[in-house]
């Protein structure tokens, strides 16, 4: 008689459940298990490395914890955070969970009621005396602060490959304006070699060169007022600023739609690309590939942002009704060390959200980003979710794809001008 192996396996599965059921209920239910669930979308090579750092900390102050890494891939949280979504509304939440600060925390997470203050663990800490309290302000309701911040990033960066550029005799100052760069990528062109890196699968990497653009030709101040109304985005200089994006895309490489952000990184570090107009997460993937500073790469202010700093900020929350509090809050307490912030950012290619980090331990980027984070105009971003409403951020993904393709001034405008209007703010 044959044996029926499938069947087999089938039964052999249905006791092995039945066994790991019968143990759990020995030992308790499956909330009782020392463990904490930490939810991002940093997964790239810097990313992970980041990530792990702070998780070998944790190991070593809490080494009967397990931490279970539920990261996600896709940059900016484009594919994380509907997944997030749905388990919150689900009941289901992780333990911690990656978010911005300023309206993507407050809007998605505190106002429905899903994250839970950590005011006693900052009192704890001493946290309100080392972070910033431009920071702080952007992460607290009614003098309840919700988010342990973890590093501050520079979104307005323009990276250049060094070599690549001095085998074509040119020479970058400490600062550029767009005619200067755009000659220069004209000159390339004519080379035959590709100007700008772009990795822009996930359509929020080409975001941050519209927003480096937006930002350097409107200027700061009037950037502030696209998200508090006193703006439209159907002014003559914002429309300058959607043709200058325009005229960037023209010198991109020719595969951007298939790569991510940090695969265009390898095609800068690879000389594939000479710019790279991207937040300095890009130095993450550099110094993890070992290039050096001012020898390997280079880098300024995007163009027309020289006194402005686009800030991007992550950090972590405490799930209402997560199934290891206690957990979560020794997790979030290690992340806010001070040692633990400079070996994460070390790696991360960002700067501490502590005030009283050793900067002397960090290399020439990092330590230009912190001089200009002490003396910039601090702005916010739309595309990682502190400038704007999360629909407002949608329909700015959305306008974005359809400006690639169809390079439509009017209509990128127009469609602006109405999604802020409906999202409670625009002009």
């Amino acid at each position: 008689m044959a044996l029926d192996l499938r069947g087999m396996r089938n039964v052999t599965l249905i006791l092995a459940g039945v066994l790991l059921l019968a143990a759990c209920q020995d030992s308790g239910s499956s909330s009782e298990i020392n463990q904490v669930e930490v939810f991002s979308w940093w997964t790239s090579g810097s990313e992970a490395a980041a990530l792990e750092s702070v998780f070998e900390s944790f190991r070593s102050q809490y080494p009967d914890v397990n931490v279970i890494n539920a990261s996600i891939a896709g940059g900016g949280g484009s594919a994380a955070r509907p997944v997030l979504q749905t388990r919150l509304v689900g009941g289901n939440p992780p333990d911690t969970w990656q978010t911005h600060p300023g309206a993507e925390v407050m809007g998605q997470y505190v106002t429905p009621g899903f994250a839970l203050s950590l005011h006693d663990l900052y009192i704890e800490e001493g946290w309100y005396q080392v972070f910033p309290s431009s920071l702080l302000s952007m992460v607290t309701e009614k003098g309840q602060p919700f988010l342990v911040i973890l590093n501050l990033h520079r979104s307005n960066t323009l990276w250049y490959n060094l070599p690549l550029l001095a085998d074509h005799n040119i020479e970058i100052g400490e600062s550029l304006s767009y005619e200067e760069l755009f000659d220069i990528a004209e000159s390339l062109s004519a080379a035959g070699v590709t100007p700008f890196c772009m990795g822009d699968a996930g359509i929020w990497a080409t975001g941050i060169m519209f927003e480096n653009a937006l930002a350097g030709v409107i200027g700061p101040e009037r950037y502030l007022g696209l998200w508090d109304g006193t703006v439209s985005f159907t002014d003559a200089d914002v429309r300058t600023a959607i043709e200058t994006y325009g005229r960037l895309l023209n010198y991109l490489n020719t595969d951007h739609a298939a790569l991510s952000w940090d695969q265009a990184v390898d095609k800068l570090i690879g000389g594939g690309c000479v710019f790279y107009s991207m937040g300095d997460w890009v130095y993450g993937e550099l110094a993890q590939a070992g290039k050096r500073d001012n020898v390997d790469f280079g880098w300024v202010a995007a163009p027309g942002t020289e006194d402005t700093y686009l800030l991007v900020s992550d950090g972590f929350t405490l799930a209402q009704g997560g199934p290891n509090a206690e957990a979560a809050r020794n997790m979030l307490r290690v992340m806010g060390q001070r040692k633990v912030q400079e070996d994460f950012n070390l790696l991360k290619g960002s700067i501490c959200a502590r005030t009283d980090c050793d900067q002397s331990r960090f290399g020439p980027y990092l330590q230009w980003a912190m001089e200009s984070y002490s003396t910039d105009m601090l702005i916010p971003t739309v595309v990682h979710g502190s400038a704007a409403p999360a629909d407002f951020q949608q329909a700015l993904n959305d306008a974005l794809t359809d400006f690639v393709v169809r390079r439509n001034v009017d209509a990128f405008a127009n469609t602006l001008k109405r999604e802020a209007r409906a999202s409670g703010f625009g002009k």
